[in-house]
Protein backbone atom coordinates (compact mmCIF):
# COMPACT_ATOMS: atom_id res chain seq x y z
CA UNK A 1 0.00 0.00 0.00
CA UNK A 2 1.17 3.57 -0.66
CA UNK A 3 1.65 6.38 1.90
CA UNK A 4 -1.45 8.36 3.05
CA UNK A 5 -0.66 11.47 0.77
CA UNK A 6 -0.66 14.80 2.90
CA UNK A 7 -3.74 16.57 3.80
CA UNK A 8 -4.32 19.87 1.03
CA UNK A 9 -2.28 22.83 1.77
CA UNK A 10 -3.63 25.14 4.59
CA UNK A 11 -4.56 28.08 2.27
CA UNK A 12 -6.54 25.37 -0.14
CA UNK A 13 -8.46 24.28 3.18
CA UNK A 14 -8.91 27.93 4.62
CA UNK A 15 -10.18 28.99 1.32
CA UNK A 16 -12.60 26.06 0.76
CA UNK A 17 -14.06 26.56 4.34
CA UNK A 18 -14.65 30.49 3.21
CA UNK A 19 -16.28 29.96 0.42
CA UNK A 20 -18.59 27.74 1.42
CA UNK A 21 -18.84 29.27 4.12
CA UNK A 22 -20.09 32.40 2.92
CA UNK A 23 -21.75 30.91 0.23
CA UNK A 24 -23.96 28.84 2.58
CA UNK A 25 -24.50 32.29 5.58
CA UNK A 26 -25.68 33.83 2.42
CA UNK A 27 -28.00 31.58 1.35
CA UNK A 28 -29.42 31.03 4.65
CA UNK A 29 -30.02 34.42 5.14
CA UNK A 30 -31.40 35.12 1.81
CA UNK A 31 -33.73 31.79 2.15
CA UNK A 32 -35.18 32.68 5.74
CA UNK A 33 -34.59 36.67 5.54
CA UNK A 34 -36.58 37.03 1.97
CA UNK A 35 -38.56 34.49 1.24
CA UNK A 36 -40.27 31.69 3.81
CA UNK A 37 -38.21 28.19 4.64
CA UNK A 38 -40.59 24.77 5.67
CA UNK A 39 -38.27 21.78 6.80
CA UNK A 40 -38.94 18.64 7.38
CA UNK A 41 -36.88 15.81 8.96
CA UNK A 42 -34.27 18.13 9.99
CA UNK A 43 -33.01 16.56 12.89
CA UNK A 44 -32.62 13.20 12.24
CA UNK A 45 -30.44 14.29 9.13
CA UNK A 46 -28.22 16.93 11.52
CA UNK A 47 -27.88 13.67 13.84
CA UNK A 48 -26.53 11.55 10.79
CA UNK A 49 -23.94 15.02 9.77
CA UNK A 50 -22.92 14.83 13.53
CA UNK A 51 -22.08 11.12 13.33
CA UNK A 52 -19.88 11.89 10.39
CA UNK A 53 -17.93 14.77 12.54
CA UNK A 54 -15.12 12.79 13.06
CA UNK A 55 -13.40 12.03 9.84
CA UNK A 56 -11.35 8.78 11.10
CA UNK A 57 -14.09 7.41 12.44
CA UNK A 58 -16.40 7.61 9.40
CA UNK A 59 -17.21 3.88 8.74
CA UNK A 60 -18.92 4.82 5.25
CA UNK A 61 -19.94 7.76 2.38
CA UNK A 62 -23.18 9.75 2.60
CA UNK A 63 -25.28 10.04 -0.73
CA UNK A 64 -28.11 12.74 -0.90
CA UNK A 65 -30.21 12.59 -3.99
CA UNK A 66 -32.93 15.21 -4.62
CA UNK A 67 -35.43 16.64 -7.53
CA UNK A 68 -33.83 19.52 -9.94
CA UNK A 69 -36.29 22.35 -9.94
CA UNK A 70 -33.88 25.63 -9.79
CA UNK A 71 -30.28 26.47 -10.93
CA UNK A 72 -30.00 27.60 -7.40
CA UNK A 73 -31.04 24.35 -5.73
CA UNK A 74 -27.72 24.01 -4.85
CA UNK A 75 -26.71 25.74 -2.19
CA UNK A 76 -30.17 27.45 -1.41
CA UNK A 77 -31.51 23.39 -0.44
CA UNK A 78 -28.46 23.77 2.15
CA UNK A 79 -29.85 26.85 3.83
CA UNK A 80 -31.69 24.62 6.25
CA UNK A 81 -28.23 23.71 7.84
CA UNK A 82 -27.04 25.67 11.07
CA UNK A 83 -24.53 27.93 10.36
CA UNK A 84 -21.56 26.03 11.92
CA UNK A 85 -22.15 23.67 9.30
CA UNK A 86 -21.35 25.83 6.21
CA UNK A 87 -18.03 26.44 7.95
CA UNK A 88 -16.94 22.59 7.81
CA UNK A 89 -16.28 21.46 4.31
CA UNK A 90 -14.60 18.24 5.57
CA UNK A 91 -18.19 17.68 6.53
CA UNK A 92 -20.04 19.33 3.92
CA UNK A 93 -21.63 18.30 0.72
CA UNK A 94 -19.50 17.55 -2.73
CA UNK A 95 -21.68 18.18 -6.17
CA UNK A 96 -21.34 17.57 -9.52
CA UNK A 97 -21.39 20.86 -12.10
CA UNK A 98 -21.33 21.07 -15.44
CA UNK A 99 -18.25 21.69 -17.27
CA UNK A 100 -19.73 24.03 -20.17
CA UNK A 101 -21.15 26.38 -17.35
CA UNK A 102 -19.33 26.34 -14.29
CA UNK A 103 -16.16 25.47 -15.40
CA UNK A 104 -15.87 27.63 -18.52
CA UNK A 105 -13.47 29.80 -17.22
CA UNK A 106 -10.10 30.25 -14.48
CA UNK A 107 -12.21 32.32 -11.91
CA UNK A 108 -15.04 30.27 -12.75
CA UNK A 109 -13.59 26.75 -12.03
CA UNK A 110 -11.35 28.24 -9.15
CA UNK A 111 -14.24 28.99 -7.21
CA UNK A 112 -16.54 25.78 -8.03
CA UNK A 113 -13.37 23.49 -7.04
CA UNK A 114 -13.17 25.53 -3.66
CA UNK A 115 -16.80 25.46 -3.31
CA UNK A 116 -16.66 21.10 -3.90
CA UNK A 117 -17.95 21.28 -6.93
CA UNK A 118 -16.74 18.10 -9.32
CA UNK A 119 -16.49 19.09 -13.07
CA UNK A 120 -18.98 16.82 -15.52
CA UNK A 121 -19.30 16.61 -19.12
CA UNK A 122 -22.61 16.30 -20.48
CA UNK A 123 -22.78 13.31 -23.45
CA UNK A 124 -25.20 14.77 -25.64
CA UNK A 125 -22.11 18.03 -25.68
CA UNK A 126 -19.02 16.15 -25.74
CA UNK A 127 -17.72 12.90 -25.86
CA UNK A 128 -16.28 12.70 -22.22
CA UNK A 129 -19.68 12.68 -20.95
CA UNK A 130 -21.61 9.90 -19.30
CA UNK A 131 -21.34 7.52 -16.42
CA UNK A 132 -17.90 6.72 -17.01
CA UNK A 133 -16.30 9.94 -17.41
CA UNK A 134 -13.18 10.50 -14.79
CA UNK A 135 -15.66 13.03 -12.34
CA UNK A 136 -17.87 9.80 -11.75
CA UNK A 137 -14.61 7.39 -11.08
CA UNK A 138 -13.96 10.91 -8.43
CA UNK A 139 -16.75 10.75 -6.83
CA UNK A 140 -16.53 6.86 -6.39
CA UNK A 141 -13.51 7.47 -4.78
CA UNK A 142 -14.83 10.14 -2.40
CA UNK A 143 -16.72 7.79 -0.62
CA UNK A 144 -14.13 5.49 -0.40
CA UNK A 145 -11.14 5.06 1.86
CA UNK A 146 -7.98 6.26 0.11
CA UNK A 147 -5.19 5.58 -0.85
CA UNK A 148 -5.87 4.84 -4.62
CA UNK A 149 -3.28 3.80 -7.48
CA UNK A 150 -3.14 6.35 -9.92
CA UNK A 151 -5.77 6.86 -12.07
CA UNK A 152 -6.06 6.36 -16.04
CA UNK A 153 -6.62 9.09 -18.22
CA UNK A 154 -9.48 9.22 -20.67
CA UNK A 155 -7.43 9.55 -23.61
CA UNK A 156 -3.28 9.31 -24.14
CA UNK A 157 -1.92 12.79 -23.62
CA UNK A 158 1.61 14.53 -23.39
CA UNK A 159 1.91 15.88 -19.95
CA UNK A 160 3.71 19.46 -21.28
CA UNK A 161 0.27 20.51 -22.53
CA UNK A 162 -1.94 19.68 -19.57
CA UNK A 163 -3.26 22.99 -18.49
CA UNK A 164 -2.23 24.12 -14.69
CA UNK A 165 -5.29 26.35 -14.31
CA UNK A 166 -6.93 24.83 -11.75
CA UNK A 167 -3.86 22.57 -9.92
CA UNK A 168 -3.79 23.49 -5.96
CA UNK A 169 -2.29 27.28 -6.26
CA UNK A 170 -0.69 26.74 -3.50
CA UNK A 171 1.15 23.27 -3.84
CA UNK A 172 4.55 22.76 -5.66
CA UNK A 173 4.22 22.80 -9.52
CA UNK A 174 3.66 19.35 -10.92
CA UNK A 175 1.62 18.16 -8.01
CA UNK A 176 0.52 14.48 -8.58
CA UNK A 177 -3.14 14.91 -7.04
CA UNK A 178 -4.62 15.83 -9.73
CA UNK A 179 -6.59 13.93 -12.06
CA UNK A 180 -7.50 15.13 -16.10
CA UNK A 181 -11.50 15.15 -17.51
CA UNK A 182 -10.59 15.05 -21.15
CA UNK A 183 -6.92 14.76 -21.18
CA UNK A 184 -6.16 18.56 -21.59
CA UNK A 185 -7.69 20.15 -18.15
CA UNK A 186 -6.16 19.50 -14.93
CA UNK A 187 -7.88 19.07 -11.80
CA UNK A 188 -7.16 18.44 -7.98
CA UNK A 189 -8.11 15.11 -6.81
CA UNK A 190 -9.81 15.41 -3.66
CA UNK A 191 -10.20 11.50 -2.97
CA UNK A 192 -6.58 11.35 -2.57
CA UNK A 193 -6.16 12.68 0.38
CA UNK A 194 -7.50 11.05 3.71
CA UNK A 195 -9.18 13.66 4.76
CA UNK A 196 -12.00 13.08 2.79
CA UNK A 197 -12.39 9.64 2.98
CA UNK A 198 -16.18 8.12 2.62
CA UNK A 199 -17.31 12.04 1.93
CA UNK A 200 -20.93 13.16 1.59
CA UNK A 201 -21.74 13.54 -2.48
CA UNK A 202 -25.21 15.59 -3.36
CA UNK A 203 -26.39 14.33 -6.81
CA UNK A 204 -29.47 15.78 -9.29
CA UNK A 205 -29.92 12.34 -11.23
CA UNK A 206 -32.50 14.39 -13.42
CA UNK A 207 -29.06 15.74 -14.72
CA UNK A 208 -30.95 19.12 -15.45
CA UNK A 209 -33.35 21.90 -14.19
CA UNK A 210 -36.78 20.24 -15.10
CA UNK A 211 -40.08 22.33 -13.86
CA UNK A 212 -43.16 20.52 -14.53
CA UNK A 213 -46.92 21.83 -12.99
CA UNK A 214 -47.56 18.16 -11.90
CA UNK A 215 -43.64 18.17 -10.03
CA UNK A 216 -42.98 15.68 -11.77
CA UNK A 217 -39.30 14.09 -12.02
CA UNK A 218 -37.57 12.96 -15.18
CA UNK A 219 -35.73 9.64 -15.91
CA UNK A 220 -32.99 9.50 -13.17
CA UNK A 221 -29.16 8.78 -14.98
CA UNK A 222 -27.74 5.82 -14.09
CA UNK A 223 -24.16 7.94 -12.46
CA UNK A 224 -25.64 7.45 -9.44
CA UNK A 225 -25.92 3.93 -9.60
CA UNK A 226 -22.39 3.76 -9.95
CA UNK A 227 -22.03 6.28 -6.72
CA UNK A 228 -23.91 2.80 -4.62
CA UNK A 229 -22.81 -0.08 -6.30
CA UNK A 230 -18.89 0.34 -6.39
CA UNK A 231 -17.52 2.11 -2.97
CA UNK A 232 -16.29 -0.75 -1.13
CA UNK A 233 -18.81 -0.10 1.94
CA UNK A 234 -22.32 0.65 0.92
CA UNK A 235 -22.98 4.80 1.44
CA UNK A 236 -25.49 6.09 3.60
CA UNK A 237 -28.52 7.08 1.23
CA UNK A 238 -30.97 9.89 2.17
CA UNK A 239 -33.24 11.39 -0.14
CA UNK A 240 -34.52 14.52 -0.40
CA UNK A 241 -37.59 16.56 -2.41
CA UNK A 242 -37.62 20.25 -3.10
CA UNK A 243 -40.27 22.79 -3.72
CA UNK A 244 -40.60 26.63 -4.17
CA UNK A 245 -37.11 27.28 -5.34
CA UNK A 246 -38.16 26.89 -9.16
CA UNK A 247 -40.38 30.18 -8.07
CA UNK A 248 -37.21 32.15 -7.09
CA UNK A 249 -35.12 31.53 -10.34
CA UNK A 250 -38.51 30.13 -12.51
CA UNK A 251 -37.46 29.46 -16.27
CA UNK A 252 -39.66 31.73 -17.23
CA UNK A 253 -38.80 34.61 -15.56
CA UNK A 254 -38.70 37.91 -17.34
CA UNK A 255 -35.44 40.56 -17.12
CA UNK A 256 -33.76 41.10 -14.96
CA UNK A 257 -33.25 37.11 -15.47
CA UNK A 258 -29.98 37.00 -13.14
CA UNK A 259 -31.94 38.54 -10.18
CA UNK A 260 -33.51 36.25 -7.49
CA UNK A 261 -37.09 36.43 -6.69
CA UNK A 262 -37.86 37.04 -3.08
CA UNK A 263 -41.18 36.61 -1.07
CA UNK A 264 -41.80 32.50 -2.46
CA UNK A 265 -43.05 29.89 -0.20
CA UNK A 266 -40.24 27.00 -0.27
CA UNK A 267 -39.36 23.72 1.35
CA UNK A 268 -37.52 20.60 2.00
CA UNK A 269 -38.63 16.97 2.93
CA UNK A 270 -35.55 14.93 4.08
CA UNK A 271 -36.82 11.37 4.22
CA UNK A 272 -34.66 8.10 6.21
CA UNK A 273 -31.72 6.90 5.44
CA UNK A 274 -31.98 4.24 3.32
CA UNK A 275 -28.78 2.75 2.40
CA UNK A 276 -27.83 2.37 6.22
CA UNK A 277 -29.43 -1.32 6.86
CA UNK A 278 -27.94 -3.86 5.73
CA UNK A 279 -31.28 -5.64 4.80
CA UNK A 280 -32.46 -2.50 2.32
CA UNK A 281 -32.45 -3.24 -1.46
CA UNK A 282 -28.85 -1.21 -1.94
CA UNK A 283 -27.25 -4.12 -0.21
CA UNK A 284 -29.13 -7.00 -2.08
CA UNK A 285 -28.00 -5.54 -5.62
CA UNK A 286 -24.45 -4.30 -4.44
CA UNK A 287 -24.28 -8.12 -3.25
CA UNK A 288 -25.00 -8.81 -6.83
CA UNK A 289 -22.50 -6.72 -7.98
CA UNK A 290 -19.52 -7.83 -6.28
CA UNK A 291 -20.48 -11.43 -7.81
CA UNK A 292 -20.31 -9.84 -10.63
CA UNK A 293 -16.60 -8.43 -10.68
CA UNK A 294 -15.64 -11.85 -9.09
CA UNK A 295 -17.04 -13.34 -12.09
CA UNK A 296 -14.96 -10.75 -14.37
CA UNK A 297 -11.65 -11.82 -12.26
CA UNK A 298 -10.46 -13.62 -15.35
CA UNK A 299 -11.15 -10.68 -17.17
CA UNK A 300 -8.76 -8.41 -15.66
CA UNK A 301 -11.23 -7.36 -13.16
CA UNK A 302 -9.01 -8.21 -10.18
CA UNK A 303 -6.08 -5.65 -11.02
CA UNK A 304 -8.76 -2.79 -11.18
CA UNK A 305 -9.02 -0.24 -8.69
CA UNK A 306 -12.20 1.30 -6.93
CA UNK A 307 -13.82 3.55 -9.72
CA UNK A 308 -11.90 1.75 -12.59
CA UNK A 309 -14.20 -0.52 -14.69
CA UNK A 310 -13.62 -2.95 -17.53
CA UNK A 311 -15.57 -3.00 -20.78
CA UNK A 312 -17.93 -5.72 -19.11
CA UNK A 313 -18.44 -4.11 -15.73
CA UNK A 314 -19.46 -0.92 -18.06
CA UNK A 315 -21.35 -2.45 -21.14
CA UNK A 316 -22.54 -5.78 -20.27
CA UNK A 317 -25.94 -6.87 -20.68
CA UNK A 318 -25.87 -8.34 -16.38
CA UNK A 319 -23.75 -5.17 -15.52
CA UNK A 320 -26.14 -2.71 -17.43
CA UNK A 321 -29.59 -4.27 -15.69
CA UNK A 322 -28.35 -3.77 -12.05
CA UNK A 323 -27.54 -0.51 -12.76
CA UNK A 324 -30.71 0.33 -14.19
CA UNK A 325 -32.52 -1.73 -11.64
CA UNK A 326 -30.28 0.62 -8.77
CA UNK A 327 -31.09 3.89 -10.55
CA UNK A 328 -35.00 2.87 -10.41
CA UNK A 329 -34.85 2.06 -6.89
CA UNK A 330 -33.24 5.89 -5.84
CA UNK A 331 -36.14 7.08 -8.09
CA UNK A 332 -38.71 5.34 -5.92
CA UNK A 333 -36.68 6.40 -2.43
CA UNK A 334 -37.36 10.28 -3.69
CA UNK A 335 -41.14 9.78 -5.32
CA UNK A 336 -41.53 7.78 -1.31
CA UNK A 337 -40.67 11.38 0.16
CA UNK A 338 -42.94 12.75 -2.21
CA UNK A 339 -45.63 11.16 -1.49
CA UNK A 340 -44.89 12.19 1.79
CA UNK A 341 -45.17 16.07 1.56
CA UNK A 342 -49.04 14.93 -0.04
CA UNK A 343 -48.41 14.63 -4.03
CA UNK A 344 -50.50 11.97 -5.97
CA UNK A 345 -48.88 8.64 -6.43
CA UNK A 346 -47.62 8.95 -10.06
CA UNK A 347 -44.70 8.52 -12.25
CA UNK A 348 -45.47 9.13 -15.56
CA UNK A 349 -41.98 9.78 -16.44
CA UNK A 350 -40.58 6.49 -15.74
CA UNK A 351 -38.42 5.88 -18.50
CA UNK A 352 -35.78 7.44 -21.20
CA UNK A 353 -37.86 6.33 -23.88
CA UNK A 354 -41.36 7.86 -21.98
CA UNK A 355 -39.49 10.92 -21.40
CA UNK A 356 -38.73 11.95 -24.66
CA UNK A 357 -42.07 10.24 -26.16
CA UNK A 358 -43.75 12.81 -23.52
CA UNK A 359 -41.64 15.91 -23.93
CA UNK A 360 -41.26 16.35 -27.37
CA UNK A 361 -37.46 15.32 -27.42
CA UNK A 362 -36.26 19.02 -27.52
CA UNK A 363 -32.94 19.82 -25.50
CA UNK A 364 -33.87 22.88 -23.62
CA UNK A 365 -36.51 25.11 -23.22
CA UNK A 366 -40.84 24.69 -23.30
CA UNK A 367 -41.51 20.82 -23.81
CA UNK A 368 -44.97 19.55 -25.57
CA UNK A 369 -45.85 18.20 -21.85
CA UNK A 370 -45.56 21.84 -20.44
CA UNK A 371 -42.17 21.40 -18.30
CA UNK A 372 -39.05 23.70 -18.63
CA UNK A 373 -36.11 22.17 -18.93
CA UNK A 374 -32.32 23.81 -18.46
CA UNK A 375 -29.23 22.97 -18.36
CA UNK A 376 -27.47 23.65 -15.11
Amino acid sequence: MEPEPRPPSMPWRFGSAAIMGIIGSLSRAFIYGANSQETHGLDGFLELIDKRANIENRKRGLITVSNHISVLDDPLIWSVLPFKYHFNPSNHRWSLGSYDIVFKNKAFSSFFVLGQVLPTHRLHQDPYGGPFQPTIREAVRLLSRPPFRSADTPSPVDPSILSPDISDPFSSPGDIYTYTTNGLDTFPAPSAFATRQHSWIHIFPEGRVHQHPRKTMRYFHWGVARLILEPEVCPDIVPIWTEGYNEIMHENRVAPRWIPRVGKKCAVWIGDNVGGDRDSVFHELRRKWRKLVEDNRGKGADSLEIGVLNEDLKYGEEAVALRKECTLQVRREVLAVRRLRGLPDEDPKESLVETYREEGGRREGKMADRSLLKDA
